[in-house]
């Protein structure tokens, strides 16, 4: 697991959590949203087949939900999916194939008081990716590709901005630990180190 600068945008979003105020749920509520996110992998993959093949996973957008049950009018637990995400994989530099995946994540979250227009939160949980439709090309073409699925910790921090009664526009980020297994040809080749930042904005209104 890499934290280092790539956790910088979550600390910075937690670190608004120290407002005042007041604006919460009540335990039972739920949440939903709609919005879009990118997930944008570590810029260092790591390497394939003894060292000899860099690896470089490209980023992608697609439409996201969530859903949030709240235990207490500060902790609730939160479950996000999305539409597959496509990423393009580059090996040395060359197109080589691509993957779909879907990343399931579910967080507990503790909202902060805030202000009477913004919400900060923060949480941490587990995200587990499923990785399906490799195809290859480039290097790989005429090769079978198979990427394990991943299960790993991931966090998330954000604002909400009240934009009406039960209504907010929310930016966020998340940090998920995503490393998945390589096998080319049925014969194990290496770990791939996703580990994304994943972020965006949506619409949130409650229940």
């Amino acid at each position: 697991m890499r934290f280092s600068a790539r956790f910088a945008p979550l600390a910075a979003l937690a670190a608004l959590a120290l407002a005042p105020a007041a604006m919460a749920q009540e335990a039972g509520d739920w949440t939903f949203s709609v919005g879009a996110h990118v997930v944008d992998p570590a810029s260092d993959n790591g390497t394939l087949a003894g060292g000899a093949l860099a690896t470089d996973v490209g980023s992608d957008w697609r439409p996201t939900i969530t859903a949030e049950y709240f235990f207490s009018p500060r902790l609730g637990l939160e479950v996000l999916a999305s539409l597959p995400f496509e990423h393009d994989i580059r090996l040395n530099g060359a197109a080589a194939g691509s993957t779909k995946h879907l990343p399931p994540t579910v967080t507990l979250q503790y909202h902060f008081e805030g202000t009477q227009r913004i919400k900060p939160f923060i949480g941490a949980g587990l995200n587990y990716t499923l990785f399906f439709e490799e195809q290859t090309r480039g290097p790989l073409a005429g090769t079978e590709l198979e990427l394990d699925d991943s299960l790993g910790l991931a966090a998330h921090a954000g604002l909400d901005f009240a934009i009406g009664k039960a209504k907010w526009l929310r930016v966020d980020a998340r940090w998920m630990d995503i490393d998945t297994d390589v096998k080319v040809n049925g014969a194990d080749v290496g770990t791939v180190e996703i580990d994304p930042v994943v972020y965006g904005a949506a619409f949130v209104w409650a229940f």
